[in-house]
């Protein structure tokens, strides 16, 4: 269970409902003991009458005796079943606060991992370590930790007050109990292997509908559905199977539990009936033993689903401190500097290569853009055009040399800060599922009544915005899945032009936009830009004179640098380029 030990820092939170929730435990099993040893001395009672003067006037004392015992009996139930409510209230509830602090802290953590983390892990997997392996570790927290108070406290008191009673006919009861700890051993191991086998199996199952549901355009234009089907089949077969294999184990585990306790239950009357006749016990103790027997028949059996439960919580937990204990790379320093009102970025001889690929994509870049500069980075794809953003952006740090805004390297700024000073529409966009203007404002935290049409129109799609039967306030399906390439690159171009940020970065976003309308918002966008940094990432050229300076990227290289007009007239990559894309338009 160490793995489960990490918890106990919300046990001592949330001590005050642990303590209660015991304390409630152990009254409710306090009063479930006393109800057979009222029926002892209502039995003891019965054989003493049988076996003395049955005259009327004892027979009306007997009655009055018995009516006095069932009341006892009744009350200390209603006692015990005050008391069972009043645990549930306690240990259950404080079950899904942590649940709640759980979850929180696990989507707390995903929001501070970088980029290269997600990169290696599956979103499928991800999802499941937050919903199912929290769902395994809240039984653990309930119900199993409810259960296993219960028992414990009811191993206590019982067998404290059977060997109270006859100890020779205790320890014979309590015989077959060693075989059974054998057992729990046994299945517990077993149970931890394959539970771990299965929340792997099921993350596997996660991935492979998260991407089908994503991807079910591209299966259907494919006509992939039975290859998919087929692969879903497979991994569903196997989480069968393993399932199986875990539900067999149990199924073993529960009639050798029952069988031991009915072992025991005989003991006591054999052993026990041989005690009455020698005098040292009576009728009323094996009753009252059975009952003692009978009463641990559930917690002990319990005791092999708490098992169950507390095996497959520590194989839940092992996956999700694994995930917890994976540090960002890409943190925010101690010593925190301001960044300049007018920030001028310098690249100084930055080299990249991406962690987990290994692919060098920038290299000894030496790049300046003033404050207010128009900047136009094209090149080949795959030559490291999209790289500068992500390390402008701190998605990743370089691997040698540094970046500076304002002569300050970008890691002495809080990633936060850096983050709200830039704007940034990437070349992979993505629409949440909520309103347009929800997402058009989803940069700024006041959202202002009208920024948003403003900025659709400078975005050219406000017309398109407003023939929808809701306008704005239309609800996108997932990643914009109801609107074309082109709509959802020119909202998520106005959701920038909403962030007041002194340094836009334009990563490629009018790929699925025509040039005429590409050219409209042009003439509108500049003037929205005045006084501010643009990095402006394309592989149409033609919008490139526009520009203040072009950057001209090969693999990872600068290898050209300077104005629309002056690299038109050189014999470089540049010109390569504008040839190839004017002989494609012809």
């Amino acid at each position: 269970m160490k793995h489960l030990f990490t918890l106990n820092r919300y046990f001592s939170k949330y001590r005050s409902k642990l303590l209660l929730g015991i304390l409630f435990v152990v009254l409710s099993n306090v009063f479930r003991i006393l109800q057979p040893q009222a029926i002892r001395e209502a039995l003891n009672r019965i054989i003493e009458f049988i076996n003395t003067d049955r005259s009327a006037s004892k027979a009306d004392l007997l009655s009055h005796e018995l009516m006095k015992f069932g009341l006892y009996i009744f009350g200390f139930a209603l006692l015990m079943g005050l008391f069972m409510f009043m645990m549930r209230q306690t240990i259950i509830v404080m079950s899904r606060l942590i649940e709640y602090d759980l979850r929180k802290e696990i989507f707390e953590h995903y929001l501070t991992l970088d980029t290269a983390f997600y990169k290696r892990n599956k979103t499928g997997d991800l999802m499941s370590r937050i919903s199912e392996d929290v769902n395994k570790v809240r039984m653990y927290l309930g119900p199993a930790l409810l259960y296993g108070i219960n028992l414990i406290s009811l191993v206590v008191i019982v067998i404290f007050t059977m060997f109270k009673v006859n100890t020779m006919l205790s320890i014979y009861t309590l015989l077959p109990l060693p075989i059974l700890s054998f057992i729990i051993y046994w299945v517990s191991n077993k149970i931890n292997k394959k539970s771990e086998l299965i929340q792997k199996q099921l993350a596997k199952l996660t991935t492979i509908c998260q991407e089908s549901f994503s991807g079910i355009r591209i299966i259907k234009s494919y006509a992939t559905e039975d290859f998919w089907k087929k692969d879903l089949e497979q991994n569903a077969f196997s989480y069968r199977n393993m399932y199986l294999g875990l539900a067999k184990i149990d199924a073993l585990f529960f009639p050798s539990m029952l069988l031991l306790i009915g072992l025991s239950t005989l003991i006591t009357i054999y052993v026990g009936g041989l005690n009455v006749y020698n005098g040292t016990v009576t009728a009323g103790n094996i009753a009252e033993f059975v009952i003692y027997v009978n009463m641990l028949t559930w917690p002990v059996s319990a005791l092999g689903w708490c098992a169950s439960i507390i095996q497959q919580a520590e194989a839940s937990q092992k996956r999700i401190n694994d995930f917890l204990e994976t540090k960002p790379e890409i943190t925010s320093p101690n010593n925190l500097l301001p960044i300049p009102s007018r920030p001028e970025i310098q690249f100084e001889n930055v080299s990249f290569k991406y962690p987990d690929s290994g692919i060098q994509a920038i290299r000894d870049l030496q790049l300046n853009l003033s404050f207010g500069t128009k900047l136009a980075v094209v090149g080949k794809t795959a030559s490291g055009k999209t790289s500068i953003a992500e390390l402008l952006l701190r998605m990743y740090d370089p691997t040698s040399g540094r970046i500076t805004i304002g002569g300050i390297d970008i890691r002495n700024f809080s990633l936060q800060d850096l983050r709200e000073h830039i704007a940034y529409v990437p070349q992979d966009v993505f629409l949440f599922s909520d309103t347009i203007e929800a997402n058009i404002e989803f940069g700024i935290q006041n959202q202002r009544t009208g920024l948003a049409k403003q900025a659709a129109s400078i975005a050219a799609v406000d017309p398109e915005i407003e023939e929808l039967s809701s306008g704005y306030q239309s609800i996108l399906g997932e990643r914009g899945v109801n609107l074309s390439g082109g709509q959802k690159q020119r909202i998520s171009l106005a959701r920038a032009l909403t962030k007041s940020a002194p340094i836009v970065i334009l990563d490629d976003c009018f790929s699925a936009v025509d040039p005429e309308t590409e050219t409209a918002i042009f003439d509108q966008l500049f003037n929205d830009l005045q006084g501010k940094t643009l990095l402006f990432i394309t592989q149409r050229l033609k919008q490139t004179q526009y520009m203040d300076a072009i950057a001209v990227l090969d693999h990872g290289k600068l290898v050209q640098y300077g104005t629309y007009q002056s690299l038109i007239k050189e014999d470089g990559l540049f010109n390569h380029l504008y040839e190839i894309e004017n002989k494609s338009d012809y």
